[in-house]
This record gives structure tokens, sequence and C-alpha cells, in this order.
């Protein structure tokens, strides 16, 4: 019961932070993303804040084998990049460009109501069950 009340309020503050700093404001990404036009450049400042806290949290992590509350503790091993990553990294970036979220402001703003970020994370859930189906064929088909 300790890891999901944790769980929870890191999720929370995550929220939270996604509220605050305007993550859930499509037009305050676009506005980030918009480099000829009327460019906004403060969500370049949550990024650098986020890559900081990462890449301190990321170096903390290495040098331990469970988590904080004892858990496994489960970091990627490939640094591999091949072409499902620059696929993914593609259709990530598209999506977030034409929409204005990302999946966690989202999911945030979904919990706002906003009826756009239903759309987006419909489409988002329809994309993740669309690849299951795709990679479970594919890898069929790779062991036969």
């Amino acid at each position: 019961m300790q890891h999901r009340i944790s769980e929870f309020l890191v999720g929370l503050l995550f929220g939270l932070g996604l509220l605050l700093s305007g993550m859930t404001d499509p037009g305050k990404v676009i506005g980030f993303l918009d480099l000829f036009g009327a460019w906004d450049p403060s969500l370049a400042l949550v990024m650098g804040g986020a890559i900081a806290v990462g890449f301190f949290a990321f170096a903390i992590a290495k040098k331990r084998t469970a988590s904080f509350l004892g858990g496994a503790l489960r970091l990627p091993t490939s640094s591999q990049i091949d072409k499902p990553l620059v696929v993914g990294a593609v259709l990530f970036g598209a999506g977030w460009g034409l929409a204005g979220f990302c999946p966690g402001p989202a999911l945030v703003s979904l919990a706002s109501g906003q009826a756009k970020a239903a759309v987006f994370v419909a489409f988002m859930l329809a994309g993740m069950i669309f690849f299951e189906i795709f990679d479970r064929r594919a890898a069929r088909a790779r062991s036969v």
C-alpha cells in the first residue's frame, strides 16, 4: 500500500508541475514550437529544469539496485538508435506539434475536462493498441 501512496503523490506532484508550468495549455506548447512566428521560449526553462533533474536522478539511480522504497529498479539497457525509436520519436513530435499535448499533460488536461484532451487521449490509446497488435504480429512473423 505504501508504494501506491507514494506513486499517487509523485503523480500528483508531476501533474501540479505540469499545470503550473503551462504544459497543459496547448496554445502555450504550440507557441513554444512556433520558432518562426510568435515564439514563446518559456517552456525551454521547464524542459531545462526537467533535463537537469533527470540527469542527476539517473546518475544516482545507476548506482542503485533498488528504488528508495525497496522495489526492483529496472533501468533501460539499450542505447541503440533504431528505426522503431526514430519513427516513434517523429510520430510523438508530430502529435505534440499538431495537438499541443504530449501524454502527461494530456492526462492532466483530461482530468480537468478539456474536450481536446479527450480526443488526444482517445487517439493516443488507439495508437498504443495498434502498436501492440502490429508488434505482436511482427514478432510472430520473425519467429516463423
